[in-house]
């Protein structure tokens, strides 16, 4: 699918928000409101991009972990597989020849981590090491625009839509019904508030108010699912690096500010710092590594592994 100007000025407008009507959506693009939503359905259907919705786990008492699962060549694509088809598992990729699997597991009770990290993978045959790090902070990543992908709109058109949410520090314990939401939301971040209701149990107007709630404390947050190489950006990779204390603050907000990268986070363990760029092609990335990376003398020691497969864009699982 060719992916033109309109496609992308429409994506840029969904990352701002999500669940903008279409009407509004046409009104600040330009464009009619049955254009826009034809639009739409035309990026979702072939799988370019779409909306969905995900929780912050901070804001409702969860742990986001990063995996790194060293294996066998000959069990990587079975292992990841099976990762991705875990709820509760994101981002499921192949780096390095097929030799490792990284992926982001968020934890929604005290039990998940330990049974997928203590009991379930190190068991698994063929699996030789598995590093667990725990995102403690997420500079870049959670509702993420890539300006070097996407990068359409004006300041005022985005000003024109960006919601007016004024986000607290509220913690929220999410019940079962929020959690059957969210699960429509994972999968459609669009879903109207009448498939929401039916999945809540609640009428229509109590999930509006429910939903809009999550969004105004920071609970829920509206991200686009955004396949890179159908916008021409081949080469994605992932980078470790080790920083003094001190330096993990200034170093991640430098490297957020990056528009290779599109994502950041402070973690536990030797490498405190993890990152994904996205580049064209590789020899695009090699003058990102030599210059913008190569520029931070905060950073002591550095790895990078190139994905070769991702099984699990998101929460979405690539066929």
């Amino acid at each position: 699918m060719e992916v033109d100007e309109i496609d992308r000025a429409l994506i840029h407008a969904l990352e701002v928000d999500g669940r903008a009507p279409f009407n509004k959506l046409g009104e600040v693009l330009g464009l009619s409101d049955q254009t826009v939503a034809r639009r739409y359905r035309r990026l979702r259907a072939e799988s370019v991009a779409r909306v969905v919705g995900q929780t912050a786990p901070w804001r409702v008492g969860q742990v986001r972990w990063y995996l790194r699962i060293r294996v066998e060549p000959s069990v990587a694509v079975s292992v990841a597989t099976a990762l991705a088809r875990r709820p509760g598992t994101y981002w499921v990729q192949m780096n390095s020849g097929g030799t490792e699997i990284t992926c982001v597991a968020q934890a929604a009770s005290a039990e998940e981590p330990d049974n997928l990290l203590l009991r379930q993978l190190p068991r698994t045959p063929r699996v030789i090491d598995v590093t667990a790090q725990s995102v403690l902070n997420v500079f870049l990543g959670d509702e993420a625009v890539y300006p070097s992908l996407i990068n359409a709109l004006t300041p005022e058109q985005v000003a024109a839509l960006r919601p007016e949410l004024s986000i607290t520090d509220e913690t929220v314990a999410l019940d079962d019904a929020d959690q059957r939401m969210l699960a429509v939301l994972e999968q459609d971040g669009r879903a109207g508030f009448a498939e929401l209701a039916k999945a809540t149990g609640w009428s229509e107007s109590t999930t509006r108010r429910r939903l809009e709630f999550l969004r105004e404390c920071g609970a829920v947050y509206l991200d686009v699912d955004l396949n890179s190489t159908a916008l021409g950006f081949f080469s994605e990779t992932h980078l470790w690096m080790s920083v003094a204390p001190s330096d993990i603050q200034r170093t991640g907000e430098i490297l957020a500010s990056h528009q290779e990268i599109a994502f950041v986070a402070a973690m536990t363990g030797a490498a405190n710092i993890g990152a994904t760029a996205v580049c064209r092609d590789v020899p695009e990335f090699y003058r990102y590594l030599t210059t913008k990376v190569a520029s931070l003398k905060a950073i002591r020691q550095l790895e990078t592994a190139p994905v070769i497969r991702t099984i699990k864009r998101g929460a979405t699982l690539v066929t």
